[in-house]
């Protein structure tokens, strides 16, 4: 059995089932401390998450290439797998969220700034604590509301060209 089979013979995806999944996760992580750590270190978060989009987004045109092997319209079919793929974990991991954790953690430290007497890194370290709890409950919708965005408009291309063949 190859490593990226359970035992239950079902592939793993490793870009979406184990650990690797995180890194796409990692520039909202540096949003959350946008307050503490100089700005660099969250320009380096982006670049993990991107370089996991980008890996998520390869893989699939190679799985897509093997799925698709010699028949007509390979070229087309690899490239509707990187592009669907790129895009929805650009929106769904990287931009989205990274927005969304960006604008919460501004509007906290803003509004701790207004209704308490704390010393700012109680209200810089209050702030990371917030965006990092926001992660977990905004990760579903995001996806959804991507599925739903490009099931309205990207996907639907895609789909008529396959009517077309």
């Amino acid at each position: 059995m190859e490593p990226t089979e359970e035992k239950t013979g079902k592939t793993v995806d490793i870009y979406r089932d184990t650990w690797v999944r995180f890194l796409g996760y990692a520039n909202e992580v540096g949003e959350a401390f946008r307050a503490l750590v100089p700005v660099s270190l969250v320009w380096g978060s982006y670049a993990v998450a991107t370089a996991y989009v980008t890996a998520d987004a390869v893989d699939k045109g190679k799985k897509a290439a093997v799925a698709h092997g010699d028949n007509p319209g390979k070229t087309t079919r690899v490239a509707v797998a990187v592009v669907d793929t790129f895009v929805w974990q650009a929106l769904a991991s990287v931009i989205i969220p990274g927005f969304t954790i960006n604008r919460v953690c501004a509007a906290s430290l803003y509004l701790l700034g207004k209704t308490t007497k704390w010393p700012l890194p109680v209200r810089k370290w209050t702030t990371t604590a917030i965006g990092l709890s926001t992660i977990p409950f905004i990760i579903t919708p995001i996806d959804r509301s991507v599925d739903f965005l490009l099931d309205s408009s990207l996907r639907k291309v895609y789909n008529e060209e396959e009517k077309h063949k």
